[in-house]
């Protein structure tokens, strides 16, 4: 049987510990690393991410591979992706967790959208790519030819989005959970980063117009990234005239355009209480 460790490289700062410990011998080492790009990520994010490919190859830690399902903005803008088998197939939502405002009944309603870009732009390619690296064909019956290892950057505040894998060749393992002693937080990760590279900040991981940003995250991509800023408002204002979607759709949660939301407010209501739950770690 042919085993493999592979590592869901969000980018984040978990995800990010966890490469360079193992890249340092600190953790046992690695195959590869798989980073799921939405074509979306702030340019913070990419530079990051060239630089770990550096440190990485200095250290003689593992490959870190690229995989995309295409790129989110434009894909949500379409508002549609492949669905089904056949050139015929139905086509839906490349669906982002967007805030609606509606009418239903003369009253006006509220919700969100359900959440499949996670699903769709991260989990789903990383798990084809592992499927490649363990030189199964599509379709493939596993059998016993094959076991991976693979490790999810979630921490020790994190506990409780640990999970097992849907595979059964698969196990999912949390390494700054159960290998290190005594289990790593989050803040035990950026204290790690900070001494060790002292000179090179770790972003957190998301896409430029992600819902879930709270009004801090808003305000700092405003205030010190005016060319994504630009973009999120303009992603804005465009998916309020999707034709396919029903209701008016927001980025923010207050439903008025992103530019006059109210983002130097403290709102709990505002990405504080959301997760994406993959991309930032």
């Amino acid at each position: 049987m042919r085993q493999l460790r592979l590592l869901s490289l969000g980018a984040g700062v978990q995800s990010t510990t966890l490469y360079l410990l193992a890249a340092r011998g600190e953790l046992p080492p690695l195959d590869a690393a798989i980073f799921a790009d939405t074509q979306y990520e702030p340019e913070k994010v990419y530079g990051h991410l060239d630089w770990l490919i550096t440190e990485g190859a200095r250290l003689g830690g593992a490959p870190i591979l690229r995989v995309t399902k295409g790129n989110l903005r434009a894909d949500t803008l379409q508002h549609q992706v492949a669905g089904g088998r056949g050139s015929g197939a139905a086509k839906r939502f490349a669906s982002m967790p967007f805030f609606i405002e509606g009418e239903v009944s003369n009253t006006t309603s509220w919700g969100m959208v359900r959440r499949q870009c996670t699903r769709e732009y991260k989990l789903e390619p990383i798990r084809k790519q592992v499927r490649r690296l363990a030189g199964l064909k599509p379709g493939e019956v596993v059998g016993d030819k094959v076991h991976v290892e693979q490790w999810v950057g979630i921490s020790a505040d994190e506990i409780g989005r640990m999970r097992q894998s849907r595979d059964y060749w698969i196990t999912l393992r949390y390494p700054l959970v159960l290998d290190l002693k005594p289990a790593w937080n989050r803040n035990d990760c950026q204290r790690w980063l900070k001494r060790e590279y002292p000179d090179h900040p770790v972003p957190r991981s998301a896409c430029i117009a992600c819902p879930f940003h709270s009004n801090a995250e808003w305000r700092m991509i405003r205030d010190c990234f005016p060319a994504e800023w630009a973009d999120a408002v303009a992603f804005d204002r465009d998916i309020r005239v999707m034709a396919k979607m029903r209701g008016r759709a927001y980025l923010h949660a207050a439903r008025v355009p992103l530019d006059q939301a109210p983002i130097d407010d403290d709102d709990p209501s505002q990405g504080t209480l959301f997760s994406c739950g993959v991309c930032d770690t």
